[in-house]
């Protein structure tokens, strides 16, 4: 084995050959050695940056067969105990030596992402390892399309209703309109330029300092069923839809009414039958709100195999999670409109529940020339301006390569390239003129009171509290040893005087890596979990004590433990409570929503910060507390949007419980520097930070291995 410092040739040929070459020691048999050879020969390589595309191939393989390896030792029952642990401590080595490679180049940890491509070359080297390790490889099968999935396969069901629906109308009516559409020509001006990227980079850019929002017509009356109301705002979409508009990206800040906005819509669109795609915990609440705003358009849920569906309705609602069972059937309808509620769940195209949105709504697209079709949500970015590919994509206006129909026409009537200055806002308000429509609570509902977020730190005593400062300073200690042996093995870079940042940053980064995947001992993530659950006595007294003094709470919580110690609280005190958890049945959610809204004797509402954090309306409340923080903007605005919506007619207060002298009030403090990714790409706002969920949780390490250095003396 070469020297650490002695250049070697590269190449999967050369490290096998060497071991061709020489007799292998008992110890030194099997795939482990040579995962381990070869993360070194990578870790030498990136010492010399840039890292190559060959080396980035042999880390992202060396890690899954690290993983695979792992796995199949521990479900092996051949070897004893202590043959086992000895495999494993071998196999921790080699993810360690991969761990410090990533530390050193950052830009490898997103080989390892769930849905990071595994590359045919990454593929065939994977297999030579393994054969050199003594597996045999499993048959490659040829990669699945990039695709919608096969819509109507033998593993899904179609409700007897829906069949009968079918035999009393076989014939779907062709959409001469739209068979011209696909067949239209199309500008050519600016082939062979990448235009995707330009495009969301351009809600960065190109900001203007208005917010990200098409020209709406000026609102009239809206005729809506007695005893409803539509505030002006919510009757502009209608009236863009009247007048022909078809595609919506529908981005207000929750609680602004959307919901009756998309079925308004639809019934100015004429858009019937229409497929509702939300999360299962408002299915119910979507029938409920159909029955209101449209009460001549008969609403249907699908539940199950969906032996309960009325396969005659004009609005089928269906739930994320179900669409694999029933995308088929789905596909085929012949809908003329589709609303994806929360789109921000399709984000991920990888999923499966994206792929199965994005087909459905090119099948409709296929049969209908102007099918309506409107993405709902109130945070459509939450890590990254590229959250928009699946939501532009499920509205037609790109495909998976460029630009389409509409879009790229207003791109081409620009007159301008990737290239010019002007190009970045001119792209910006091509895409929002094909549908974007965001409007701020402060904008159009003056009538809601204003809200805030009041931190209240509680100190945690005893010993979980001492336990705790511990723990987090054996992290610090942790992190520092890792910064000064990533100083003394770094033979290459500019030597810092003091904290050298960089170094920090790629040793933070290491260590978030190796936090999601370990199962023992302390991280970033085990500790937030055991402050939460510090914080949930203080949290549920608070609560009680609001419920006393104000009238009704919501409390929000992110762990199932937390709520139950907060609940054995309330039952305590003799503080009655309904609980809204993502396990519930329908019926039982909303039986406890109905307690919480309608009883007065039910002070507290105890609810899943995930489970509860979207498509709620508990404005009967007008305190929230927030016992467990989120990593996200998002996911806080969110739950307390639950309360800050039409109808609220008192200032809403939002009470976050912060745990003193921990890292609690770091990751607080970076949530709220970290919130501007919608106010710069949707509100027009130019001086905020755009960064992903997991730049909170490095920015954390970060700052807890700064200060622990700064601690020290240096710097």
């Amino acid at each position: 084995m070469a020297p650490p410092g002695q250049r070697r040739s590269s190449g999967a040929r050369t490290d096998l050959g060497a071991q061709r070459r020489r007799p292998s020691r008992p110890a030194e048999q099997g795939i482990i050695p040579v995962l381990a050879e070869v993360a070194r020969e990578v870790d030498n390589a990136v010492q010399r940056p840039p890292t190559r595309p060959a080396m980035r191939t042999k880390f992202q393989v060396v890690a899954l067969l690290v993983r695979e390896e792992r796995a199949r030792v521990m479900a092996d029952a051949g070897p004893t105990d202590a043959r086992r642990a000895t495999q494993l401590k071998r196999l921790d080595g080699v993810a360690t030596l991969l761990a410090r490679t990533a530390a050193r180049d950052t830009s490898l940890l997103e080989l390892l992402a769930e849905d990071a491509r595994v590359s045919d070359a990454a593929r065939a080297f994977k297999a030579t390892l393994m054969r050199a390790g003594g597996l045999e490889p499993p048959e490659e099968r040829a990669p699945a399309a990039p695709a919608a999935p096969v819509l109507g396969s033998e593993s899904q069901v179609v409700p007897r209703s829906v069949i009968s629906r079918q035999l009393a109308n076989p014939f779907l009516a062709p959409d001469f309109e739209a068979a011209a559409a696909r067949t239209a020509s199309r500008a050519r001006r600016l082939d062979g330029w990448e235009l995707l990227e330009p495009l969301f980079r351009s809600f960065e850019y190109g900001a203007t300092g208005t917010p990200a929002c098409m020209e709406l017509p000026e609102p009239t009356l809206v005729s809506v069923p007695e005893g409803l109301e539509l505030m002006p705002h919510q009757a502009q979409v209608v009236l863009a839809t009247a007048g022909g508009h078809r595609t919506f990206l529908l981005a207000d800040e929750p609680g602004l009414g959307k919901t009756a906005q998309a079925l308004l819509a639809a019934r100015a669109a004429d858009a019937y039958p229409l497929l509702v795609v939300v999360p299962n915990v408002v299915k119910t609440s979507w029938a409920h709100e159909a029955g209101l705003w449209t009460p001549h358009r008969r609403p249907t849920v699908v539940h199950g195999d969906g032996d309960q569906v009325d396969g005659f309705a004009d609005i089928m609602i269906v739930n994320y999670e179900l669409l694999d069972r029933h995308v088929g059937w789905l596909g085929d309808l012949g809908f003329r409109g589709m609303v994806v509620d929360e789109a921000h769940f399709i984000k991920n195209k990888g999923s499966q529940r994206s792929q199965h949105v994005l087909a459905l709504s090119e099948r409709i697209r296929a049969r209908t020339a102007r099918p309506l079709l409107m993405a709902l949500t109130g945070t459509p970015l939450i890590n990254d301006i590229e959250d928009f590919r699946a939501i532009w994509q499920f509205l037609g206006w790109i495909d998976d390569v460029k630009p389409l129909g509409a879009l790229m026409a207003a791109l081409e009537e620009t007159g301008l390239t990737p290239a010019d200055p002007g190009f970045y806002a001119a792209a910006r308000a091509s895409v929002i003129d094909m549908g974007i429509v965001r409007r701020r609570k402060v904008d159009v509902a003056a009538d809601i009171p204003a809200r805030r977020v009041a931190d209240l730190p509680v100190e945690l005593d005893g010993a979980a509290g001492r336990s705790i400062r511990e723990a987090e300073a054996e992290l610090a200690r942790m992190l520092v040893r890792r910064y000064r042996s990533a100083l003394a093995v770094r033979t290459v870079g500019e030597v810092v005087d003091g904290i050298d940042h960089e170094l920090a940053r790629r040793v933070a980064a290491g260590a978030l890596k190796d936090s999601s995947s370990q199962t023992g001992g302390e991280n970033v993530f085990t500790m937030v979990r055991r402050i939460g659950q510090a914080k949930a006595g203080p949290a549920a007294d608070y609560a009680a004590q609001l419920a006393r003094n104000v009238g009704k709470v919501v409390f929000f919580a992110k762990h199932v433990d937390v709520m139950d110690q907060a609940e054995r609280t309330f039952a305590q005190r003799g503080i009655r409570y309904a609980s809204i958890r993502g396990d519930q049945t329908p019926k039982a959610r909303e039986k406890n929503i109905a307690a919480f809204v309608n009883d007065p004797d039910v002070s507290i509402a105890v609810c899943s910060l995930l489970a509860a954090g979207v498509g709620l309306n508990l404005q009967v409340a007008s305190n929230l507390v927030l016992a467990e923080l989120s990593w996200t903007d998002a996911e806080q605005t969110q739950a307390i949007d639950r309360i800050h919506r039409i109808g609220q007619a008192e200032p809403v207060t939002a009470w976050r419980i912060i745990a003193a002298q921990t890292i609690d009030t770091k990751i607080a403090e970076l949530i709220d520097s970290k919130s501007g990714l919608a106010a710069r790409a949707l509100d027009g706002a130019q001086d905020e930070d755009v960064s992903p969920s997991t730049a909170v949780q490095l920015a954390t390490l970060v700052g807890l291995l700064t200060d622990a250095l700064a601690a020290e003396g240096v710097g």
